[in-house]
């Protein structure tokens, strides 16, 4: 009743309150029936009334996800809620170039641990799912509307990467959109436009990844919060949206919103008939990454996610270790057709968060 490693390295783990002992993450139950989650809840689990339980809240009354690092008490007792984990604060590297090669033997790690049977690869030409790609023969499915960006780029990248053939484009129409908003929103438990905007590729990716006979699906989940991909990370401090003094200290920030992001991804994935896996969210990468300086997270000429960039070259050509790319609800257009379909079902810009408000109307129907 554990997912994500076996009992017994759940339990070690347990006892010792290490945080990161070597798994991709964890939840379930535990053999004395307490339930558990990981530090950064890279497996959803969620709790009901009256102690029910599952991974999916679909099905329970009330559902609440367990915070991650956490665990509670068997007997569900009010109160019954104790963090064991810990997120660890290390000193930075100051070497950065043993500190890159922490980081590509971590990813060499990660990659390498990683059955292939039944797997396909998210891809969408970045440096997140080309690096993922690179160690396996497996196909790579991208998203996105003809016109888009992602798929341009993701031809572009499986050109340079000599994987053209691999390539599988899922070309959208807006009928591909408005038919799968209601199910991600359900799946995910959201109806908030970011939320939808940002699962709904991945949804449709998984989707054709199922039908094709794939039951998991590799994704670059993690990379942009461990490394430094957010503009507002490298704006710190001046940035409003975050508190921190330090890109470094905006990245930690940062790190911890992983948990409500991949429960929202796993359970839009899952949904969609396929297992997510994610290499860049092992216990090796997040410690290498937990111990970047702010120059390999954000370098003194903007460039995000530096180390990683650097560590990639090893696995893929340098053209697209340093391509930027845009999040993915914009680079497949799917946040556009959002909108489109939002203003035609009387959704207008003028009325607050007019997004959300059309995907809450298309959960109710």
């Amino acid at each position: 009743m554990i997912r994500g490693a076996s009992p017994n390295a759940v339990a070690r783990a347990v006892e010792d309150g290490d945080p990161f002992s070597g798994t991709r993450g964890f939840a379930g139950k535990l053999p004395d029936g307490r339930l558990v989650r990981d530090v950064l809840g890279r497996q959803p689990i969620f709790v009901g009334e009256n102690g029910a339980w599952d991974f999916s809240p679909n099905g329970l009354s009330d559902p609440e996800p367990l915070s991650a690092g956490c665990v509670r008490a068997a007997d569900g007792s009010a109160g019954g809620v104790e963090r064991i984990f810990s997120l660890p604060d290390p000193e930075p590297i100051s070497d950065r170039q043993r500190a890159v090669a922490d980081l590509r033997e971590a990813l060499g790690a990660s990659l390498g641990g990683v059955p292939t049977d039944g797997l396909a690869v998210a891809f969408s030409g970045g440096v997140d799912s080309a690096l993922v790609a690179s160690a396996f023969d497996a196909p790579l499915y991208v998203v996105g509307f003809p016109e888009s960006h992602d798929v341009a780029a993701a031809r572009r990248a499986a050109r340079l990467m000599d994987r053209k053939s691999d390539l599988r484009v899922v070309e959208l129409d807006v009928s591909d959109v408005e038919r799968a908003v209601p199910e991600v929103a359900r799946a995910s438990n959201r109806t908030n436009a970011m939320d939808v905007g940002i699962a709904l590729p991945l949804y449709l990716a998984a989707e054709r990844a199922a039908s094709d006979g794939f039951d998991r699906l590799a994704v670059g989940q993690g990379a942009d919060e461990l490394f430094g991909g957010y503009a507002k990370v490298a704006r710190a401090p001046e940035d409003p949206r975050v508190a921190a003094e330090t890109v470094r200290g905006a990245a930690r920030e940062v790190i911890r919103s992983l948990p409500d992001q991949l429960e929202r991804d796993v359970l839009a994935l899952r949904s969609a008939g396929v297992e997510p896996v994610a290499p860049l969210l092992d216990d090796r990468v997040i410690r290498a990454a937990l111990e970047l300086p702010g120059d390999l997270l954000v370098d003194s000429r903007g460039e995000r996610k530096k180390a990683l960039r650097l560590a990639a070259r090893e696995f893929v050509p340098d053209r697209v270790a340093f391509r930027e790319k845009k999040a993915v609800q914009y680079g497949s257009l799917v946040a556009r057709e959002l909108d489109r379909l939002a203003r035609q079902a009387g959704f207008k810009r003028r009325m607050d968060d007019h997004v959300s408000q059309y995907v809450a109307s298309r959960v109710e129907e």
